[in-house]
């Protein structure tokens, strides 16, 4: 997948800033969209146009366990985050649903791709290629039952 990517260069980005609280009660996954990230990038909105990535740094999508974080985003466009590490309950909420796809990257891939990047994502062979820099970074392979979740577009959908 190639996409330009947002960067968030900072931990801890909390489910709170990705959808906001008061939002919680939108029940129109579009109507949620226009809120993603609201907390951290009031314009994140507008920066999405041509953006499905998103590169931040440590406990992305720690806090309360709300669903609304990764629906919120992928509803807004979002198809892959990239991190050096993810809040377990965000990270499974993600993948479990099929919302997005949340990719572990060490200190070398954070330090190397900045915003508006264009990035080629290799899912199957966990490489990230920067076509801005010409780089390429690997990236924390999948658990196997990960995998398969992700294959099969979300949890519901395992072939069990």
């Amino acid at each position: 997948m190639i996409s330009k990517v947002i960067a968030y260069k900072n931990n801890n980005i909390d489910t709170d800033s990705i959808i906001p609280g008061k939002y919680l009660k939108l029940h129109e996954y579009e109507e949620l969209a226009k809120h993603a990230m609201e907390g951290t990038d009031p314009y994140f909105s507008t920066r999405i146009q041509d953006c499905n990535f998103i590169i931040a740094g440590h406990n992305f999508g720690c806090g309360s366990s709300r669903e609304h974080a990764p629906i919120a985003l992928s509803f807004s466009g979002i198809k892959i985050i990239l991190a050096l590490s993810f809040a377990r309950i965000f990270y499974r909420n993600a993948i479990d649903g099929a919302f997005i796809i949340p990719i572990e990257i060490d200190q070398n891939a954070y330090d190397g791709i900045n915003d508006d990047d264009k990035l080629d994502i290799d899912i199957q062979n966990n490489k990230i290629k920067n076509l801005t820099t010409s780089k390429t970074y690997s990236t924390k392979p999948f658990s196997h039952i990960v995998k398969k979740i992700i294959d099969a577009g979300g949890i519901f959908k395992l072939d069990v």
